[in-house]
């Protein structure tokens, strides 16, 4: 099935992210980890730590302003579920500490860095 042109900006996206952590000493555990409740795009470890990455893309700045709109509560609980059920799946992780990162990624033609938002959910 071919990918759409957003799904593969969303890739690329991702791939950013993901090169910014590797390179600040990250391992990744899981990339586009899907389940019933949903999706974690990026699953990272780094001293016994986990980071679950959501990442999102925008070329310009909307009135969600670079995607930071999109974070509300029903997303943050869509992930909620969508971790419980990847912990289920990797019990070892179970007693780590996690925590949630959004990654904003501007896409073509905006520039700039890669904007970070913790969440404190």
């Amino acid at each position: 099935m071919a990918r759409t042109a957003a799904r593969r900006q969303g890739d690329w996206a991702e791939q950013r992210a993901l090169l910014l952590l590797l390179g600040r000493g990250w391992r990744l555990l899981s990339h586009q980890w899907s389940c019933r409740w949903g999706e974690l795009d990026l699953v990272m470890e780094k001293d016994a730590r986990l980071l679950v990455v959501e990442v999102k893309a925008r070329s310009r700045c909307g009135p969600d302003s670079w995607g930071a709109g999109a974070l509300r509560r029903g997303k943050h609980q869509r992930l909620e579920r969508a971790w419980h059920c990847w912990l289920d799946a990797h019990p070892v992780w179970a007693e780590s500490s996690v925590e949630l990162v959004f990654a904003l990624v501007p896409l073509a033609p905006a520039t700039g860095p890669v904007r970070w938002i913790h969440s404190d959910h």
